[in-house]
């Protein structure tokens, strides 16, 4: 196992920039890969928006120019062969993230770590699917990935001790917090946050208080920085619907059970913030 130089980043997406812009940050050069051009396109108009009010508030090491010259993207996931590492981020789906680690695992020299920043998929079913499950961990980013402090690292149950250690002091590297998780569905983070999402849905669609009521009574009586209602459509509520039919259905209990509301929103497009309009509305 090298010691990690290049990394490789395969998503463009919310997480998968925000990841990318924090490799690069940290110094690392990265290579973002998507399906298409545009997605691409947007990702670094992504980080470029994020490096430019991180700039203002002078809490960048370096030039944005100098941090975005140390990511190139691509098409092609073959693109990530050189990396000494690899971060997969691309949507919450078992089938797409287990078909690209088989990919991945093609690719890559034997001796790279793949880790995942799935927020719910079981870690050993992705390893499942690499002839390295020894090199397989989860390094689940929070959002807005280059703000926030904390890495849920989730160890699965093949992760050999020196891919642990290795991606715990990448994420302090990267100037994280990392916390460890055995690999159950959800996690810690998705363990306990998921449900509370899901009774606030529940309670609003029985009105028992108003959107912004049912949040205020989180931030201003449990001193949350955020409502539970206002974070659903900060995460996306495609991807809070998809952790809680992975909560359901691996751990077998009907207390997970998406609330109706959510999936409506869903199923209209309504995915909070990255559509403009969620819960809430933000045009």
């Amino acid at each position: 196992m090298g010691s990690v130089g290049k990394v490789g980043v395969v998503g463009a997406g919310t997480m998968g920039a925000g990841i990318a812009q924090t490799f690069a940050t940290a110094g690392y050069d990265v290579t973002m890969v998507d399906l298409a051009t545009p997605q691409l396109e947007r990702g670094l108009a992504a980080i470029a928006s994020s490096l430019a009010k991180l700039e203002e508030k002078r809490k960048l090491p370096g030039a944005p120019s100098e941090i975005l010259a140390r990511i190139r993207t691509s098409t092609d996931v073959s693109a990530v062969a050189d990396a000494g590492l690899v971060v997969e981020a691309v949507f919450e789906d078992p089938k797409v993230k287990a078909d690209l680690f088989g990919r991945l695992d093609g690719v890559t020299a034997k001796d790279v770590i793949l880790v995942t920043n799935t927020s719910s998929i079981s870690i050993d079913s992705l390893a499942a699917r690499t002839a390295r499950p020894g090199l397989v961990a989860g390094m689940h980013f929070m959002n807005p990935v280059p703000i926030m402090q904390l890495v849920e690292v989730v160890r699965g149950p093949r992760t050999s001790d020196r891919t642990l250690a290795t991606v715990i002091e990448l994420a302090k590297k990267l100037g994280k917090t990392p916390v460890v998780s055995v690999d159950r569905p959800g996690f810690i983070a998705n363990r306990v946050l998921m449900p509370m999402i899901n009774e606030a849905f529940f309670a609003l669609e029985e009105k028992v208080g108003t959107a912004e009521d049912i949040d205020l009574v989180m931030t201003l009586g449990m001193n949350h920085p955020i409502g539970p209602l206002r974070l659903a459509d900060l995460i996306g509520l495609d991807v809070v619907l998809a952790i809680l039919e992975v909560l359901e259905r691996d751990l077998g209990d009907r207390k997970y059970t998406p609330a109706p509301m959510i999936r409506r929103y869903v199923e209209a497009g309504n995915l909070g913030r990255k559509t403009g309009r969620g819960v809430y509305v933000y045009r």
